[in-house]
């Protein structure tokens, strides 16, 4: 079969994980420029873990404190390996089930000082209280964002802390330079679709206007990540675009594998193939059935569902 697309055969194994990479992807794997070949996961749901350790190289720290929102129990985030070198900070969990979790796992880090735990769900108009009513304002070296939802809006509205280096999730599915969001919605929390996040292009448009240069995005197609511009140097690519530093989606789910490549993927399981070889060798009616419903589509059993729209700048 003929490889139109340009993927790698057969799949490679980066951090414990199997992924399908394109050329460009393998060469950011060797290029030290790019953040790409340093990440690993201790803690993180990916590669996070490495590729903050090297940003943090680059950049040095101040005073070692991180506030981070959306971490479930804890267990999987982007700052409990950085708790468990010294960091202390604050996480806002909205669950009250991971909040108590997190109370029991966390004992000795919450009794000791090293971090606070807020049972809060966050919105735009609440998240810079939250922050500061725990004691926390100004010059932070790190921010992480993953509430799967109203992502764009809240970080927008973030000003009580002035982080040095922002992680936050995008949503793959939206290559540059499509712009879009989710409409805002506090009362909807996110139902397993692509209805998620923000497209990695006005995040980027987004952190530009706050002071923040997109230095890289991880090979999963899940973060993205900013520093402060102040901070840049020459550590970092002097091209900091979505265009250039955009990952695909290749997420992974239960016992299959997601290759989204810009678009809604299907999960095949126990199979190690690529999207576009799984969906060339499928009917068109297949491939309908297997995949999510499109973004900005209404269901034919939910007129009116169309709530998605591109192009939206906040």
């Amino acid at each position: 079969m003929e490889n139109t697309a340009g993927w790698e055969w057969p799949l490679n194994v980066v951090a414990g994980r199997a992924y399908c990479f394109n050329q460009r992807s393998l060469e950011r794997l060797t290029d030290k420029r790019y953040l790409e070949g340093y990440g690993f996961k201790v803690y993180s749901q990916y590669d996070e873990d490495g590729i903050l350790q090297e940003i943090f190289r680059r950049v040095g720290t101040t005073d070692r404190r991180f506030v981070e929102f959306g971490v479930e129990n804890g267990l999987e985030c982007n700052s409990h390996y950085l708790l468990l070198q010294g960091w202390q900070g604050l996480w806002i969990e909205g669950s009250e089930a991971h909040y108590w979790s997190i109370q029991y796992r966390f004992y000795h880090a919450i009794h000791s000082g090293m971090l606070q735990v807020a049972n809060r769900m966050v919105t735009k108009d609440n998240i810079n209280r939250i922050i500061a009513e725990h004691g926390i304002q100004g010059e932070i070296d790190l921010l992480s964002v993953d509430i799967d939802t109203n992502d764009y809006y809240v970080l927008k509205a973030i000003d009580v802390i002035r982080p040095r280096v922002v992680v936050a999730e995008y949503n793959a599915k939206f290559p540059p330079p499509v712009e879009w969001t989710r409409i805002y919605d506090e009362s909807h929390g996110w139902d397993g679709s692509d209805d998620m996040g923000v497209s990695l292009s006005l995040l980027d448009r987004m952190m530009n206007e706050k002071g923040y240069a997109l230095v890289g995005t991880n090979l999963s197609g899940v973060n993205a990540f900013f520093v402060r511009q102040d901070l840049l140097g020459d550590h970092f690519l002097y091209e900091h675009t979505a265009e250039h530093l955009y990952n695909a989606a290749r997420y992974g789910g239960g016992n299959g594998l997601y290759f989204g490549g810009g678009t809604s993927g299907k999960e095949i399981f126990g199979q190690p193939v690529c999207k576009w070889l799984s969906d060339r060798g499928s009917s068109k009616a297949e491939r309908n059935r297997s995949r999510p419903r499109a973004a900005g589509r209404a269901s034919p059993s939910r007129p009116g569902d169309s709530h998605i729209h591109l192009g939206c700048c906040g």
